[in-house]
């Protein structure tokens, strides 16, 4: 065999075992509160691996131990991104599965797209405490900053430690019987509301904000909603004038009929008894 058949033939194999480890598709980064996972398709078969290699733009590429030849189609790399303001990128390299081996120089692979912690993981929602002063004015939100997925000197660190003066809370509030909504900006996690209708039942919603971010990043998941209860309401604040009237004439039209009932059974009682005795009379 001449040497141009010979590198045909390594040609083809090379070819032939590449073909065998399709590429990576659909790379998409999955990030919430730096929580972030590097997700793909298809799912691998037995036949072949991946491998996940990723970098700051520009820098030199790096492995996750964990996703080195690995048989799922994820990669944990909330630990390995360390500069939450850089741009990172990720390579997923098709490969042979563990304990094999292959001649192949470059295995195929597929690039995620860019990704930085900072600027693009989701904030997930807050929750919040209710505190309603005593003539009904003001209510006093408190915010619990989430958790995120990363510790520091052995503690959990909160999205306020991550974004600092630059996280923000935007509050949507309103009575708990309209549909009008109102909104406030809060750059504190303990949120005053003044001015509102004495007497009044309020329903909030709460979400991060971070205004530096691009739009469509700005605001976080909304939190459930929570309504302030309103004690000793007089019936005015919780009726209007005309339920009122209409109750107090159903409650005297009801007691008129129960005294008409009533008489009309004394009138029935009266007359057997008289008709009664006049038989007995008749009688003798």
């Amino acid at each position: 065999m001449n040497a141009a058949a010979l590198y045909l033939l390594l040609t083809l194999c090379a070819c032939s075992a590449s073909d065998s480890y399709p590429k990576a598709q659909n790379i998409i980064w999955q990030s919430t509160n730096f929580k972030t996972v590097l997700t793909w398709e298809p799912k691998p078969t037995d036949a072949y691996s991946y491998t996940v290699e990723y970098s700051v733009i520009g820098a030199d590429r790096q492995r996750n131990p964990h996703c080195i030849r690995s048989s799922t189609s994820w990669c944990d790399l909330s630990s390995s991104l360390t500069d939450l303001k850089a741009n990172y990128t990720a390579d997923v390299l098709s490969e042979p599965p563990r304990g094999v081996t292959s001649d192949l120089t470059e295995p195929p692979y597929s690039t995620s797209p860019r990704f930085c912690p900072y600027k693009d993981t989701d904030i997930g929602r807050p929750d919040f405490k209710l505190q309603v002063s005593e003539d009904g004015s003001k209510i006093t939100l408190y915010v619990t900053d989430p958790l995120t997925n990363l510790f520091q000197d052995g503690r959990q660190r909160t999205i306020r430690d991550i974004f600092s003066d630059d996280l923000q809370y935007l509050v949507t509030y309103r009575k708990s019987e309209s549909t009008g909504k109102k909104q406030h900006k809060s750059k504190d996690s303990v949120i005053e509301l003044t001015g509102l209708d004495k007497g009044e039942s309020y329903c909030f919603n709460v979400q991060a904000y971070i205004p530096s971010r691009r739009t469509d990043k700005q605001l976080g998941e909304m939190s459930q909603t929570h309504c302030s209860n309103v004690e000793n309401k007089s019936i005015f604040d919780v009726y209007s004038t005309g339920s009122i009237a209409a109750g107090v004439l159903l409650v005297l039209l009801l007691i008129g009929a129960a005294i008409a009932v009533a008489v009309v059974c004394y009138r029935r009682r009266t007359n057997a008894r008289m008709n009664g005795q006049d038989k007995v009379t008749q009688g003798v």
